[in-house]
C-alpha cells in the first residue's frame, strides 16, 4: 500500500532533517484489510534513493522506505537521565 503526498499531511521530516532527531510512523503490513503500524525514533542518518535510515538510541538502524511513512516529525532529546 502506497500514500500520496496528499494524503499524508502529518510528514514533518525532509531530508534537510537529516541529523536531527525525528519520530517515525510507518506502514509494516496489512492484515485483514487493515493496515498495521510501527513507530521508530532515532536520529535520522540518512534520506536517499527513497530510504530513510534511523539509528537507534541502542544503535540499532532502521531502513524505512518512503512511500511507507504515514507520519513524522522532529523530536527533541530525551531528558538527561539522573545517576
Amino acid at each position: 500500500m502506497t500514500f500520496s503526498d496528499e494524503a499524508r499531511p502529518g510528514i514533518r521530516i525532509t531530508p534537510a532533517d537529516v541529523g536531527k532527531r525525528v519520530s517515525v510512523r510507518r506502514v509494516v503490513e496489512i492484515a485483514q484489510g487493515r493496515p498495521v503500524f510501527s513507530d521508530t525514533v532515532g536520529v535520522l542518518t540518512s534520506w536517499s534513493q527513497d530510504v530513510l535510515i534511523i539509528t537507534r538510541r541502542d544503535g540499532q538502524t532502521v531502513h524505512i522506505t518512503q512511500s511507507s511513512v504515514v507520519a513524522g516529525k522532529v523530536v527533541p532529546d530525551p531528558p538527561a537521565r539522573r545517576r
